[in-house]
């Protein structure tokens, strides 16, 4: 029998428990959410003359930490509406609704005894059959399936999220020692298929995978900071972005999460692993366990390795903890020789060569770092998995490292890293050298597509399994190459479908990328079917190249400044009228010409965590690319009666005047980018082009024709550009914009009223693209504008058109 989720039961409300019911709420499945009841009244419940048995009471708990969540920054939802799909309760009043749920989800406290006495209440009520699982972080799953019944211990394991569950994607499910394999397997399947996670099944071991190299990987940085005399600024700079790290990289990271729960988990390790080569690395130097003394656990507690402080101007100030002598200081910058060497070098693996060559102390803390993580997960092989891709996949999806620690050290090169290592009085497993002795010599391969491990026990390569439902860029790019110049890549996805991929710097779009994707659009229609715009960047693209706009604007070169923008929108209209159909395939941010880009395509395959938007206004101008002509016909397509017509135009003209983006795919529908019943939403990221690749297929296949150029677009003309004047002039007269912003408000109002006619007319989309070219002309020759311009260039950033 099929099994599916429709319903699930999370039974802990805490900080994970409502995270995890908004991830489910998030992907369309209905939640029960249950928590304890309270001891007591609170002094406000008891002045509202509430008792012990009132509903609003006994749910306090599960209410209160549900709403806590909901309004949590980065939100846990992809969209306010999806929290209706989570009903609340209480353990004694509804545990016996737990019968009607497909999937039990245990998430209380990290407390053996507790987490049985949950179990054995579920088994009063829970349905043969049912899914039962416990989101643990350490405890050994084989403890809780001590006691239980039959039916239970075949459906039990562990599933463990990562916090934050909407944005972190490693999903490690733990067998016990009677969980079926049908169980594993469909759990498998369900976190990669609708849950968007990167499923992992780990062994029953202390910390699992994640957790286990994870806690290693910080705790050897605490140990090696005092040892090479760095400074917190700048172990955050050497662990962040230049290796494909987070931000937030090293200490910023743990003062998020919580010094006092890294502390629990590393003193769990110390505990639980005693005979590990590097138990004593678990214990805490002094210098944390005096932060922890002190309760400086990070944002929690006001104060970590970073504080925020007020100064007596009024402004604030982050300071940074001196780790020789325990005070706040002001932050020092963080320099090294071998970085300014990896500046040019765009991709993070190609940069790892370099940085462990560095002669300076950078040089010397990258030896170490990669030689103590090589050593450490090389010998956790076989004892918390037996394949080595597990580890890399779990860093990735878990702790957001672009790169697992075999892909570094194939980046490095395995003989290479082995010379690192021996430096620093290090060895490998014994599996590496056998690696090597027969004649392999790397991790990974790549064949026909797929990525291939190196498995240990058969001493051969064998392919990942689940590829089938991916294509990997990075796998075919080579292979697969049709076209390409400085900006894109055109690959052949097979089935008469090419692919068109941004590969210029921050995946800005300019002439190279307008010119590739013409190229793409006229091999398409000559000799393929369809047309894929996809791309594996950290962004899909985040705007224009702004060089080339500040420069012709600076020399005042409008005509050419003119073509330029003319063949953005020529572009843009080649995607919507070609005699090919085009999928745009959006990720991540996506603003400026990349939200143009995937408004003018004939469907979106957009990724769950898709933030897009027309942000134009934040450098002085409209969206040129076309932005402002397609949001114009969206309005009037959505025109239904007289007295609403404005209204829906100002709901439109608004989303470009306050440079709206969306804060997931979903609420991108809310403001007609993304179009309901033509456009999909993707939530796991690895699916999306191979999802995106079948639509434009479809749509070749079920007799795509080129569409009709639009010319019955209404407009509301002077009725509308009166109103939006109005407002403006009010708005700037309220001091709440400015005089420039005024200016440019009214110059969009012009647009998307369609100039100033005397009544409501029909136009074609070529006059209201020339009226969006002629505004955006005119506003690049403005003081302010190019100011706006220049400043985002000194930035180094590009243009969000």
């Amino acid at each position: 029998m099929k099994r599916r989720i429709n319903k699930v039961a999370i039974i802990g409300s805490g900080i994970m428990g409502s995270g995890i019911a908004c991830h489910f709420a998030n992907i369309g499945v209905e939640v029960l959410l249950l928590d304890i009841v309270p001891r007591e009244l609170t002094e406000k419940e008891k002045k509202q003359g509430l008792t012990m048995d009132d509903k609003q009471v006994r749910n306090r708990i599960v209410n209160t930490s549900l709403q806590d969540a909901l309004k949590s920054k980065p939100s846990p939802i992809y969209h306010k509406d999806f929290a209706n799909r989570i009903k609340t309760g209480n353990l004694e009043d509804d545990i016996s609704k737990v019968s009607e749920v497909d999937w039990i989800m245990e998430v209380v406290v990290e407390r053996l005894d507790i987490k049985k006495k949950v179990f054995d209440n579920l088994e009063k009520y829970r349905k043969p059959g049912t899914l039962i699982t416990s989101n643990t972080s350490g405890i050994p799953i084989q403890q809780m399936n001590e006691g239980r019944s039959e039916d239970f211990q075949k459906h039990f394991c562990g599933t463990h999220f990562f916090n934050p569950p909407r944005y972190l994607r490693l999903f490690e499910i733990i067998p016990g020692p009677d969980t079926s394999e049908e169980v594993l397997e469909f759990l498998n399947e369900y976190g990669e298929k609708f849950l968007g996670k990167k499923s992992v099944v780990a062994k029953d071991t202390p910390a699992f995978i994640g957790n286990r190299i994870g806690t290693y990987s910080i705790m050897s940085l605490f140990h090696m900071v005092k040892e090479l005399d760095l400074t917190i600024e700048e172990v955050d700079k050497l662990t962040g972005p230049v290796i494909g790290r987070q931000k937030s990289a090293t200490f910023r990271t743990v003062d998020l999460v919580g010094l006092d729960t890294l502390k629990h988990v590393a003193e769990g390790l110390h505990k639980g692993v005693p005979t590990d080569e590097e138990h004593d690395l678990y214990a805490m130097p002094d210098y944390i366990n005096t932060m922890v003394e002190n309760e400086w656990f990070g944002s929690k507690s006001g104060q970590g390795f970073y504080k925020k402080i007020k100064k007596d101007d009024g402004s604030s100030e982050i300071q940074s903890l001196d780790l020789n002598t325990l005070e706040y200081r002001a932050q020092k910058k963080a320099n090294f020789s071998t970085l300014e060497q990896t500046k040019t070098i765009d991709k993070v693996e190609d940069r790892f060569k370099v940085l462990v060559d560095g002669k300076d102390k950078a040089g010397e803390f990258y030896r170490k770092n990669f030689a103590a993580i090589f050593t450490y997960s090389s010998k956790r092989i076989p004892e918390i998995t037996d394949e080595l891709y597990k580890i890399d996949d779990a860093m990735k999806a878990g702790y957001g490292w672009e790169h697992g620690p075999f892909q570094i050290w194939d980046a490095i090169g395995v003989e290479k890293g082995i010379e690192i290592m021996k430096a620093e009085g290090k060895e490998p497993a014994a599996w590496v050298n056998e690696m090597l002795e027969k004649g392999n010599k790397s991790f990974y391969t790549v064949k026909e597509g797929n990525t291939w491990y190196y498995d240990i026990p058969s001493k051969e390569y064998r392919k990942i399994p689940g590829q089938d439902a991916f294509i990997i860029l990075d796998n075919i790019r080579e292979s697969k190459e049709v076209f390409s110049n400085s900006g894109v890549v055109v690959e052949d996805l097979g089935d008469g479908i090419l692919n068109v991929e941004f590969r210029s710097k921050m995946n800005s779009i300019g002439g190279d990328v307008l010119d590739g994707l013409n190229k793409a659009i006229d091999m398409a229609e000559k000799d393929y079917q369809g047309l894929v715009v996809a791309n594996t960047g950290k962004n899909f693209s985040v705007g224009a190249n702004i060089g080339m706009i500040f420069m012709m604007a600076v020399e005042q070169e409008y005509d050419e400044l003119n073509m330029a923008i003319k063949y953005f929108q020529d572009t843009m209209m080649r995607m919507r009228y070609s005699s090919i159909p085009t999928v745009a395939a959006p990720h991540a941010m996506t603003l400026g010409g990349g939200c143009e880009l995937s408004l003018h395509a004939d469907k979106v395959v957009a990724a769950a965590e898709t933030y897009i938007g027309l942000v134009e206004f934040g450098v002085g101008v409209i969206p040129g690319g076309g932005g402002s002509k397609e949001m114009t016909v969206r309005a009037a397509d959505t025109f239904q009666k007289d007295d609403v017509e404005l209204n829906r135009l100002r709901e439109h003209f608004l989303t470009i005047g306050m440079a709206k983006v969306s804060t997931s795919a979903y609420e991108a529908y809310d403001l007609n980018i993304l179009q309901k019943g033509k456009d999909i939403v993707v939530v796991n990221p690895d699916r999306q082009l191979a999802i995106a690749k079948k639509h434009a297929l479809l749509m070749a296949e079920n007799g795509y024709t080129r569409p009709i150029m639009r010319k019955d677009i209404k407009v509301l003309g002077k009725q509308a550009l009166g109103a939006f004047l109005v407002g403006t002039d009010q708005m700037f007269a309220g001091k709440y914009i400015s005089e420039h912003d005024k200016k440019i408000a009214n110059k969009l109002a012009y647009v998307m009223a369609g100039g100033d006619l005397s009544e409501n007319s029909y136009v074609s989309e070529q006059y209201l693209l020339d009226l969006e070219r002629e505004a955006f002309l005119s506003l690049t020759g403005e003081r302010k504008t190019l100011e706006r311009l220049q400043h985002m260039l000194q930035k180094g950033k590009p243009l969000r058109n």
